[in-house]
């Protein structure tokens, strides 16, 4: 019984943590977290309404995701990326992801293609919810699953790492403008063209993503954020940092 009671409060806090994060997340891909911008616990905890432990841990798991960079008795700042940096980064995916997927469109078993099927439908339909979370969470299982058919786990690992450093922030603009379904989309036609066994389709459709995913990246840089709802863990408005 002892035991039980030690355990619940921790599952608790464990709890609370994660839906700061994910809450955090969500500013962040939305845009209210601006990138280059130092935000402490305290003042973050203060507008959940909570201590500022579980803030403070929920920004150090988004630190080991690159996310975030701590600050010595300042806070977090937001890790900002560089057009330069955007530009290479795009510039080693394309070297990588076009090459192996037309590798794996060449030698893939069906069935582990078709497997990937329910991630990509996953990827539309978040963003026919308005989905952003789940959308790039879908999209980074999608690519990375695809790329794993190749049989290198390095490159794959590789790829994961270029994707963290490059991500996709302030999609909400782009998401009310019906900018992301498009994208969202062409997941399910990289799919079809790897399916048919279409190497240089899909090389050229890989091409034209990674295109358009730096296009739309450079878009929600430059958009202006507008007043939003504060901070909240529930998850129905729009998070924001006042």
């Amino acid at each position: 019984m002892g035991e039980r009671r030690l355990r619940d409060p921790l599952a608790a806090h464990e709890r609370l943590r994660d839906k700061v994060a994910h809450a955090l997340r969500a500013a962040l891909i939305s845009g209210e977290l601006r990138p280059g911008s130092v935000y402490s616990a305290p003042a973050l905890a203060a507008d959940f309404g909570i201590s500022a432990t579980p803030v403070r841990e929920a920004m150090l798991d988004l630190a080991r995701e690159g996310l975030v960079e701590p600050l010595r008795n300042k806070g977090f700042r937001i890790t900002e990326v560089s057009e330069r940096d955007l530009d290479q980064f795009t510039e080693i995916r394309a070297l990588i992801e076009i090459p192996t997927v037309g590798l794996v469109a060449r030698t893939a078993a069906r069935e582990r293609l078709e497997a990937l099927r329910p991630v990509a439908e996953e990827i539309v339909a978040a963003a026919r919810a308005h989905d952003l979370i789940g959308y790039l969470e879908a999209d980074r299982r999608f690519h990375l699953g695809l790329l794993a058919l190749a049989g290198n786990e390095r490159l794959v690992e590789a790829v994961g790492d270029l994707r963290k450093r490059s991500r996709l922030y302030g999609l909400t603009r782009l998401d009310e403008r019906g900018e992301l379904l498009p994208s969202a989309e062409e997941h399910l036609e990289l799919l079809e063209l790897c399916l048919a066994g279409d190497a240089p389709g899909a090389e050229a459709c890989t091409a034209r993503h990674l295109d358009k995913v730096r296009s739309l990246w450079a878009q929600a840089r430059d958009e202006p954020v507008e007043a939003a709802p504060k901070l909240c863990l529930g998850g129905s408005p729009r998070p924001r940092i006042l």
